[in-house]
């Protein structure tokens, strides 16, 4: 009975840490260059037609410093969404289905593999940056 009651807290404590992306940074550099004309992450990243995304994982949506982002994307952030891997796959599938109304102008990404990666780049970057 004990071990049961072990390998289901285990399993409670692992799906309660954050998901983190299983992609290939390496591709997912290359995924970015469809976002890099408006976003930038790594060392010395600043804002441009979009946010920077240093610090995107754990962030609230719409809480950049020193972007101006749509009302729609800081009442999203307003009402508790906080960037974590999955809510960006989510959100990077279908930017304008997850918040209407918001400023970005893709349509999204919608192979798996490409949205793994590119987060896992965007992780691999900021952790560069810090």
């Amino acid at each position: 009975m004990r071990h049961r009651l072990f390998f289901a807290a285990v399993a409670l404590i692992a799906g309660a840490a954050p998901a983190l992306s299983e992609g290939d940074s390496a591709k997912g550099e290359m995924v970015f260059k469809r976002c890099s004309a408006c976003h930038a992450v790594g060392e010395g990243a600043k804002n441009r037609v979009g946010p920077q995304l240093n610090g995107i994982i754990g962030r609230t949506a719409g809480t950049a410093p020193d972007y101006n982002y749509s009302n729609q994307m800081k009442e999203a952030g307003s009402n508790g969404l906080v960037w974590s891997a999955d809510e960006l796959r989510d959100f990077l599938s279908a930017p304008k289905k997850k918040i209407p109304g918001n400023k970005m102008a893709s349509a999204g990404i919608s192979k798996p593999a490409d949205l793994d990666n590119l987060i896992a780049y965007i992780e691999s970057a900021t952790k560069t940056a810090e």
